[in-house]
């Protein structure tokens, strides 16, 4: 409880700390999201198509970006004195200014009643924007800011928030199946100990349970020919398993020892038909037990030619378990890679958190960071592709992204157009 606390006090004092590191810059950020002049703090003023209305004198240009039933695009009305103006005799031009460094130059032509851009205004829809509008042989110039999913944290806060970031590159996506199994003794490292000779047994020196070393006497047996004692000795390291040797008994031919190695074990899983024929010999295996607590890694080295009464399909591994913590008789979880996709651009999982409608990242240009909104494609556990969205080579956060989408929540971010 003391810790997580902490942690929110933590945030709670860090998103303070921002909010007063950024000052100034993240008020004007917010009145412009939210439709308001930044002069005067008052209400951005609006036309009649619900675009913001840029005047200059008896002059003016309503802008709106317009997304319903087509792309989003840039529409513009312009008027004198109240009164509509032919939209064939003004000039009109926008230029973007994105975080980064990326413009976008939109020019205008007429249609209908208004003036329609050229371009695609692609998310996020936050620039600094300049309108510059030509009309009767006099120029009109304006310049705003329309931000959206931006913020600022200055260096130490990201070092505070634990904030991580990478640069997104091309990826190796892993297509997995999820199947399940149980952990068995592997039986090339399993030895059943039986007397060399027959005799009575003199002494016996393990139990059932007890852990021995290659080369330590397990018992001492007094021959029935010759007389003479002779050890028995484990033949490799392991646990014992099964005891069938008491002092003063013959030892017959029975086995007197079962000894198991448990450093190498094998999981058998069930596989069922649907997915068996992309099941190969030698594709990679990730397993998990005690709710993920253990996590081992390995390769499928035997697939039945039988099927069992179920129809499933018994596939093997053999795994690596050197601290003997994955017991024979363990049910597991295991993921066996069945496909391999070299993709040109992926992010982490971890990265990623939602923003209106959209999934997200959130890249970092300088102490600045911002939405990018994404279209995704393939998937495995750690990795997830990226179809449109975010240019190669861009860094962005993959380590405590939340607090970054929390501190553009509390700044107020809209989606103003």
């Amino acid at each position: 409880m003391r810790k997580a606390g902490l942690a929110c006090g933590l945030l709670a004092g860090a998103l303070l700390l921002a909010g007063c590191g950024a000052g100034e810059e993240r008020d004007r950020q917010a009145a412009d999201q939210h439709g308001h002049d930044e002069a005067s703090g008052a209400e951005a003023p609006r036309g009649p198509n619900g675009g913001r209305l840029l005047e200059d004198g008896d002059f003016s240009i309503e802008l709106a970006i317009v997304e319903a039933g087509t792309p989003p695009e840039y529409r513009a009305w312009a008027s004198r004195g109240g009164a509509p103006l032919d939209p064939r005799n003004v000039e009109l031009g926008v230029t973007l200014a994105r975080l980064g460094g990326t413009t976008d130059e939109i020019a205008f032509t007429a249609q209908d009643h208004y003036l329609r851009g050229d371009s695609v205004i692609y998310e996020p829809h936050s620039f600094a924007v300049t309108v510059e509008a030509r009309h009767a042989d006099r120029t009109h110039r304006w310049q705003y800011d329309s931000f959206e999913g931006r913020t600022r944290i200055l260096p130490e806060l990201a070092e505070a928030f634990g904030l991580e970031t990478e640069i997104a590159g091309p990826e190796s996506i892993r297509e997995i199946i999820t199947v399940y199994g149980r952990v068995t003794p592997d039986e090339e490292r399993v030895r059943r100990i039986f007397a060399r000779y027959a005799g009575a047994l003199e002494s016996v020196e393990v139990s059932v349970g007890d852990r021995v070393r290659r080369g330590q006497t397990l018992a001492t047996v007094e021959s029935n020919d010759s007389l003479a004692r002779y050890s028995i000795t484990a033949p490799i390291d392991g646990v014992i398993t099964e005891r069938n040797a008491h002092p003063g008994e013959q030892t017959g031919e029975r086995t007197l020892f079962a000894l198991m190695d448990t450093g190498r074990i094998w999981v058998e899983f069930a596989v069922f038909p649907r997915e068996l024929p992309r099941v190969r010999l030698g594709a990679p295996v990730r397993i998990s037990a005690y709710g993920g607590e253990v996590e081992r890694s390995g390769e499928i080295h035997y697939i039945s030619a039988l099927a069992n009464p179920d129809q499933s399909v018994t596939a093997r591994a053999a795994l690596e378990n050197p601290d003997r913590a994955l017991l024979p008789g363990t049910y597991v979880t295991g993921g066996i890679q069945i496909a391999r996709h070299d993709v040109s651009l992926a992010v982490r999982r971890s990265g990623l958190q939602s923003f209106r409608d959209f999934t997200v990242v959130y890249a970092q240009v300088g102490d600045q960071y911002e939405v990018r909104m994404l279209d995704l494609g393939r998937q495995d556990s750690e990795w997830v592709e990226v179809l449109g969205g975010l240019a190669p080579g861009t860094r962005y956060v993959t380590a405590n992204s939340y607090l970054v989408k929390a501190d553009i929540e509390k700044s107020g971010a809209t989606h103003d157009h």
